[in-house]
């Protein structure tokens, strides 16, 4: 097949390196040609576009594609879109994200292209004001009108789009995001060589969360909650992976609280580097109050480690309470402490957890699966449009 796959941007994030991925897969072991439009990348999230260049699939970078909303760069990207499809005659469009989503499936229905569009999480969402919130909502049932399938990353985000009555059920196929599960079930790295060089001891239990360093991550939980837990359990240290505009913030919240000594903050690490981090983690935590289903979860979980996580988006889906870990309500301040020190406590229920865990999630999400998947959406798509 001829495909396109068109996102806003490639930084380091869940969504993109699903969409990296999958195109990496059609191309290298599939054998389809692809091609990736994608907006400039640039931030503090860092970006995957070294990575995309070395893929050997075609990769076109739209200048004009830019995540802020504005009505001229917004149209010189969407008649760019529009040329590039002419160009490349794809059989089928897959869009990411929502700007590309919106333009992409708008320039594909132009041309009468058969268009899939993937929600990595729900455009209009919690922590939106009501005017945001509701625009999104609209948007979204215009666009629906130009796809002919939607793919969600988790059931739950298939069932906020079909209870806010943007396309009914049977336009809905939940694939899981894969992900190279390879590393995660045999660090490149020893575990002990990972916590002595960030500064662990082996009679630490370190809390890790994984995730930018911006809002709605929740980050801030894990920080109020930490003077409680390291009184009652002072073995406890907290590990955060990512960068983002809230550094230099939560750094003086922590020094604040005088508990500097009990966190450890990485910066921005490549993706290569999260199996040996997540290997070097006793607990991860997910606070998360927005996501569709972030990806650190099932990575979690394969690496053998219990999960708590705020119930928002997909999580129930492998967060599940007793079994593979501790499923809390968003926001729940004295919730995650507990949480925290029950499993802080005992290292019996810790391996207990992150075993079951990993049964459940390491053949879900490889990233062979997810392709095979994807596959046969579009096979029914294209079959649906004969």
């Amino acid at each position: 097949m001829n495909i396109v796959h068109i996102i806003t941007r490639l930084i380091i994030g869940g969504a993109q390196e699903n969409t990296l991925q999958t195109v990496e897969n059609q191309h290298q072991l599939d054998g389809h040609r692809v091609t990736l439009i994608t907006g400039p990348s640039a931030g503090p999230e860092g970006s995957l576009m070294d990575r995309a260049r070395q893929g050997g699939f075609h990769l076109h970078v739209v200048p004009s594609l830019v995540r802020p909303i504005h009505p001229y760069y917004d149209w010189r990207a969407y008649r760019q879109l529009l040329q590039l499809l002419k160009e490349i005659q794809p059989d089928i469009v897959h869009t990411h994200s929502s700007k590309a989503g919106v333009l992409g499936r708008r320039a594909a229905m132009k041309l009468g292209i058969p268009v899939v569009h993937t929600i990595h999480g729900a455009s209009f969402h919690y922590g939106q004001s009501p005017l945001i919130y509701h625009s999104y909502v609209a948007l979204e049932k215009m666009a629906a009108r130009w796809t002919d399938h939607f793919i969600s990353v988790a059931n739950e985000m298939s069932q906020e789009y079909i209870g806010a009555e943007i396309a009914p059920a049977e336009r809905f196929t939940t694939v899981y995001s894969g992900f190279n599960v390879d590393p995660f079930l045999t660090p490149p790295r020893d575990r002990d060589a990972v916590r002595d060089e960030l500064g662990f001891t082996n009679d630490d239990v370190v809390v890790g969360k994984i995730g930018r360093l911006f809002h709605l991550k929740g980050h801030e939980f894990v920080i109020r909650a930490a003077p409680e837990i390291i009184q009652k359990n002072p073995r406890v240290k907290f590990l955060f992976v990512g960068d983002g505009l809230l550094r230099e913030k939560y750094e003086k919240e922590i020094a604040a609280s005088g508990l500097t000594g009990h966190f450890v903050l990485t910066g921005l690490v490549p993706p290569t580097r999260i199996p040996e981090l997540m290997s070097a983690m006793d607990i991860v935590v997910h606070t998360s109050q927005w996501e569709g289903l972030a990806r650190v979860l099932p990575q979690g979980f394969i690496a053998g480690k219990p999960v708590i996580s705020y119930d928002v988006g997909g999580a129930r889906e492998v967060v599940i309470p007793g079994q593979t870990g501790y499923l809390l309500p968003r926001n729940a301040q004295a919730e995650l402490a507990q949480a925290i020190l029950e499993l802080a406590g005992d290292a019996a229920l810790r391996d207990r957890l992150g075993a079951a865990g990993r049964a459940l999630c390491q053949e879900r999400f490889r990233h062979q699966t997810m392709t095979a998947q994807i596959e046969q959406v579009y096979q029914r798509v294209l079959s649906q449009r004969k």
